[in-house]
């Protein structure tokens, strides 16, 4: 009996979700996060172009090249160890190095990236970032740290992980253009655990800058959304009244809606991904089980108070946009049903004078078959008296008594002939 046939998808399918494993990070260590993006149409730009840089930088080093179509790789380059992934609209490049800098935050962490590389790259930078993993048995010195590194007002620090390791970070950008986040393990953690959270902590920030994205669109559309509502109030207010020619007015509704459906259209996809990427970032907070240090926000409660009331900002543009289209929508109805009434009253008035026409036309008909039924007597009682003159001398009949015999006679055989004619046409 021949084996089962697998489904052509089948290991494929099992594989993508091994696709990305988590890097394994040894503390003390530190690292160095970039993704970049291009600036437009990011979901459909060259992937090749993306593999060409990868392999641009692993050929300064001599290092291994990823497979063909590859979406991740991981490797050595010189003394280092890279991270990249390609993601829909960005890819991540990821620098670890064993041991401190002497200098926490050095910039210098950063030149394993090459400026002629960076200036090469196919896309701008969406977010780059500064790591620092050390090795932490207590809580001692943690806060003193956290004050000299981060800014006091932005800082969010907590427990993760059942107190496994504590994680800090501002979200702001330093003076060298970087991110800084800083890991604090416990002795007894794992190399792999470590390398868990600081793989979530690049991603709540990745995620995080891709969805701001969408709250600068938003913004970009705050005077034309209150364009199209100027309008649409105008062109409302006028339905109200009479309307001199509802056909320009459903035009003009017509026109704006179009402005409105465009503008949905351009912005559908930027903010469908804000919405996506901002439950990636909670679900990486949330992953993270916090618990608070010192008294200090998490990051939990930094979201809060930071981003969510920009994706709720976000969210409440989509909707108005959303509901001017219905209220366009509903409005070009209206007014459809109101022209479409206009022209029915139009056709009962034309269909009543057609009416009319018709009856006068059938009066007028009637009045000319009369007339010729006259015309046609008077012709016939005259060829009839010419007919009957000899007959009338042979009997001593009188002119006048022939005619008055003779007219009511062919007065009543003209009407019926011409009844009969009438009477077969209908």
């Amino acid at each position: 009996m021949p084996p089962i046939s697998d489904h052509p998808l089948r290991y494929a399918m099992a594989n993508e979700l091994h696709a990305r494993p988590f890097p394994t990070v040894e503390a003390p260590s530190r690292a160095a996060y970039l993704a970049i993006k291009p600036a437009s149409n990011a979901a459909g730009r060259d992937r090749a172009a993306d593999r060409a840089h990868l392999i641009a930088l692993l050929d300064r080093f001599g290092a291994q090249h990823p497979q063909p179509d590859a979406t991740h790789y991981f490797g050595t380059i010189g003394k280092h160890q890279l991270k990249w992934e390609s993601h829909t609209e960005f890819v991540t490049f990821t620098i670890f190095s064993a041991g401190l800098a002497e200098r926490p935050f050095d910039a210098t962490t950063f030149d394993v990236f090459p400026d002629d590389w960076l200036s090469s790259a196919p896309g701008t930078r969406v977010t780059s970032a500064l790591i620092r993993i050390e090795v932490a048995e207590g809580d001692d010195g943690i806060i003193e740290k956290a004050r000299d590194w981060f800014v006091p007002e932005s800082l969010a620090i907590s427990r993760v992980l059942e107190d496994d390791l504590v994680i800090a970070g501002d979200f702001r950008i330093d003076s060298a253009g970087h991110m800084r986040f800083a890991i604090f393990a416990r002795p007894h953690v794992g190399n792999r655990r470590v390398g868990r959270v600081m793989q979530r902590l690049c991603e709540i920030e990745t995620y995080k800058s891709m969805s701001m994205l969408a709250l600068s669109k938003a913004r970009s559309l705050g005077p034309r959304m209150a364009a199209f509502d100027k309008t649409l109030t105008g062109l409302l207010e006028d339905m109200r009244g009479s309307v001199a020619n509802p056909a320009d007015v459903l035009q003009s509704l017509l026109e704006v809606s179009a402005e409105i459906e465009n503008t949905i259209a351009q912005s559908t996809f930027r903010f469908g991904a804000a919405g996506a990427y901002e439950t990636i970032v909670n679900q990486r907070v949330a992953v993270l089980r916090e618990e608070r240090f010192g008294g200090r926000q998490t990051f939990s409660e930094f979201m809060i108070r930071r981003f969510d009331p920009a994706m709720r900002t976000v969210k409440s543009t989509e909707a108005r946009l959303l509901a001017m289209s219905d209220r366009a929508l509903r409005a070009g109805d209206l007014l459809r049903t109101r022209v479409d009434v206009e022209r029915s009253a139009q056709n009962q008035e034309l269909l009543t004078s057609m009416d009319r026409r018709a009856d006068l036309q059938l009066r007028l008909q009637r009045t000319v078959e009369g007339l010729s039924v006259v015309a046609i007597s008077y012709y016939a009682v005259n060829l009839a008296l010419y007919m009957a003159a000899p007959l009338a001398e042979a009997l001593a009949i009188t002119k006048p008594v022939l005619t008055a015999v003779t007219t009511p006679t062919v007065l009543l055989l003209v009407w019926l002939v011409v009844h009969n004619i009438r009477k077969r046409m209908e």
